[in-house]
C-alpha cells in the first residue's frame, strides 16, 4: 500500500536527518550493486547532501508518518541548473556554473529512499515534482549520473543509458554509475 507521503523543498534545517538518510539509504539498499569497499568510499567523497541544491530550492524531501504516527523523511532527490552531475559538498569536481537550458540538460540528482521504505512509488514521485520543476525553468531535456541501483527506475521513467562513468573514489576504489537521460 502506497504511503500518505508529502514531497516539500528541503531547507538547511533538514540537512542533518538528510545526512542520516543518504547514510542508511546507500548502507542499505546498495549494498546488493556495491561492495563495502565501495560504499565507505562513495560515503566519504561523493554521496552526501549538496547544499548548493538546497540553497537553489530544487531540493526535495519527502514524508511520512511512521508507524508511531511520527512524520520522518524518506527519500530526498532534486534536480539543478548547475554543470555538476553527481556529488554531494564534499565531491571535490563540482562546476557550479549555470547552465543554460536552450541548450543543456537539467541534472536529475542525489536520489537516495529509506530502506524501510522501498517501492512504494517515492522516487516516483520526487522524480515526477523534479522533472515538473526544470520543465517549468525552460529545460527540455534531463540527464543524470544514476547509481546502480538506481538504474531500474529511472530506466522505468524512461531515461535511456547513454554511457557507462567509472567514479574514483578517495579510498582507491571506484565507483560505477551510469549516465542516463530523457526528454522532459
Amino acid at each position: 500500500m502506497r504511503p500518505d507521503i508529502h514531497i516539500r523543498k528541503a531547507v538547511a534545517a533538514d540537512i542533518p536527518s538528510l545526512r542520516a538518510l543518504i547514510d542508511a539509504s546507500v548502507r542499505g539498499l546498495q549494498a546488493e550493486d556495491y561492495s563495502p569497499e565501495q560504499i565507505e568510499g562513495a560515503l566519504k567523497s561523493v554521496f552526501g547532501v549538496d547544499s548548493q541544491l538546497i540553497a537553489d530550492g530544487t531540493y526535495f524531501i519527502a514524508e511520512a508518518k511512521s508507524e508511531n504516527a511520527e512524520i520522518v523523511a524518506v527519500g530526498c532527490g532534486g534536480w539543478s541548473k548547475r554543470k555538476t552531475l553527481f556529488g554531494g559538498d564534499q565531491w571535490r569536481e563540482r562546476k557550479d556554473s549555470l547552465l543554460d537550458p536552450r541548450v543543456d540538460a537539467a541534472k536529475i540528482r542525489s536520489f537516495f529512499i529509506h530502506p524501510d521504505w522501498p517501492r512504494r512509488g517515492i522516487g516516483s514521485a520526487i522524480l515526477k515534482t523534479c522533472e515538473a520543476a526544470a520543465k517549468s525553468a525552460g529545460f527540455t531535456r534531463a540527464e543524470m549520473g544514476a547509481t546502480l541501483t538506481g538504474v531500474k527506475l529511472f530506466q522505468a521513467r524512461g531515461y535511456v543509458p547513454q554511457e557507462s562513468i567509472e567514479i574514483p573514489l578517495a579510498n582507491g576504489a571506484s565507483l560505477p554509475v551510469v549516465r542516463m537521460a530523457k526528454q522532459l
